[in-house]
């Protein structure tokens, strides 16, 4: 693995696309404001400075929310950003996983990069060192409505920037000051507004949003293969997943995903051929011993996975889009010499791409499900040991134990999976009557792209364990033997009754670090 100096450089100078982004949060790269984004970023800063004189602008010169028609004195302004990032700071609940946040600070930072915030550089100076030397400020997964954006979540990122609250660094959850000064940093310059422009905006819901889309991807990646492999043991007929059956249904997706199991499966001596089977005029019998069709869990997968997939692109572009806008209020327009009032930091667009990215992951989780059951169902498969167990019948117990609890689970993202979306609830003395709860949507997502995991995992098991007790390794396509390969070096194969729960979470890791 390269160290991270020797890594290319993520520019932040124009827009940052999913592929650059993912190579700051998974890949680690470092990134660096372009001379151009630091030129369009002083000049917002120094046009606001000297716009403001004599005119009443929200949060500069006002309160804020419902208190917005109480002037603040000149004297009082800078105070004022101190005390809105301090009264904010007041989340609950689990802290944001570290790649959260991390996207969290690289969204703010291409926000405010496009120079409509009129804050002081050095606040994109310090995200920039924040993100590239792995400090994770403490932000807690509670208290976001997502109207004004992130704003209690964002106000615990903004008071680690003026020096204070607490941040994770080297595996240590410490006080920011104490880092700042073992590392030679210094808080943030408050000039004008650096506190609302740090605290308004979508940026927590829109990183979390950004993890939660490449785990879907990953997550498509595995049901694809898995589905495929299933399709194997099962000795399945071709045709299902055919180009000329599923190009006469005219979406995309579907037919991306026949494509992606006739490519998984092209190496394959299970997969069988209606042509040389049941067209071939040799059954004659009244009852057929195979199935003429596949059950739905086998033969409908690109017809389930399909939108799965369209969605999951649709949730990309959305992302994309609001990671390269700017979600502050209000916006400094240097070019026209003005400033604007409005409602950018609104969650809408990214509650309603979660709240579909969550069905997606239900019913893709759903999916596994009922792969699962056909493998542990001796009287639905034919020609697997019930619960898949190696060891001696009704003495040992095989994958019975673990298949509950992908059964619970994927009850669970069946819950998670009702709206946020339509859940606003008014507040902020009826300033924020109606909200987005993107936040909540975003991080219930996540819940529920982790509980896919661990049904995978318990699925990708059970898989090799019938590998193993149909012996049918050499007979595998290449890629489901690498799959098969690839799980005995985390699990071997077992006939003993044994705790499962580490090999459950090993597998579910491994599936998780997946590139």
């Amino acid at each position: 693995m390269k160290s991270k100096h020797t890594l290319l450089m993520v520019s932040i100078h124009s827009d940052l696309s999913l592929d650059q982004f993912a190579h700051v949060l998974l890949k680690h790269n470092p990134v660096g404001l372009s001379d151009y984004t630091k030129e369009i970023v002083e000049k917002s800063h120094n046009f606001l400075k000297s716009f403001i004189e004599n005119k009443v602008i929200y949060g500069i010169n006002t309160g804020f929310g419902p208190m917005a028609q109480y002037r603040i004195q000149d004297a009082d302004r800078i105070q004022l950003q101190y005390n809105l990032i301090r009264s904010h700071a007041s989340g609950t609940g689990d802290l944001l996983p570290a790649d959260v946040v991390k996207a969290a600070m690289l969204t703010r930072l291409c926000n405010l990069s496009k120079g409509k915030s009129g804050v002081h550089i050095s606040v994109l100076s310090l995200l920039e060192a924040f993100i590239n030397k792995d400090i994770t400020p403490v932000i807690f997964a509670h208290g976001g409505v997502g109207a004004s954006g992130d704003l209690v979540q964002l106000a615990h990122l903004a008071l680690t920037l003026i020096g204070e609250g607490e941040v994770i660094y080297q595996g240590l959850r410490r006080p920011t000051a104490a880092v700042f000064q073992e590392l030679g940093l210094k808080p943030i310059d408050v000039v004008v507004r650096e506190g609302i422009s740090l605290i308004n905006g979508t940026s927590v819901m829109t990183g979390a949003g950004i993890v939660n889309y490449y785990h879907a991807h990953k997550l498509l990646r595995c049901s694809v293969a898995f589905s495929s492999l299933m399709n194997e043991l099962a000795k399945a007929h071709d045709d299902h997943y055919s180009a000329t059956l599923n190009e006469v249904k005219k979406h995309n997706g579907q037919q991306e995903i026949a494509q992606m199991m006739r490519a998984h499966l092209a190496d394959s001596n299970l997969i069988r051929k209606r042509e040389e089977d049941l067209y071939s005029g040799t059954n004659l019998e009244d009852i057929f011993k195979d199935k003429v069709q596949e059950y739905y869990s086998l033969r409908c997968v690109p017809q389930i996975l399909g939108p799965i997939l369209e969605t999951i692109e649709q949730v990309g572009k959305v992302l994309e889009n609001e990671v390269n806008s700017v979600s502050d209020n209000p916006i400094i327009s240097v070019e026209d010499e003005n400033v604007y009032h409005g409602g950018n930091f609104h969650g809408d667009y990214i509650s309603l791409e979660m709240d579909k990215l969550k069905l997606a992951i239900t019913r893709l989780t759903m999916l596994s499900e009922r792969q699962l059951n056909y493998l542990m169902n001796t009287k639905i498969n034919e020609i697997l040991p019930p619960f898949v167990n190696m060891g001696k019948l009704g003495f040992n117990f095989g994958m019975q134990g673990a298949q509950f609890t992908a059964t619970s689970t994927t009850a669970e993202n069946q819950t998670l999976s009702n709206s946020m979306y339509v859940h606003s609830i008014p507040n902020n003395n009826d300033n924020q009557d109606i909200v987005s709860m993107g936040t909540n949507a975003a991080m219930i997502t996540h819940k529920v792209i982790v509980n896919a995991y661990e049904v995978l995992a318990i699925q990708y098991i059970s898989l090799a364990q019938a590998i193993d007790i149909l012996n049918c390794q050499d007979a595998l396509s290449s890629r489901s033997k690498q799959l098969y390969t690839d799980l005995r070096k985390l699990v071997p194969a077992f006939s003993d009754d044994k705790p499962l729960y580490t090999a459950i979470q090993d597998v579910k890791d491994f599936l998780m670090r997946l590139s």
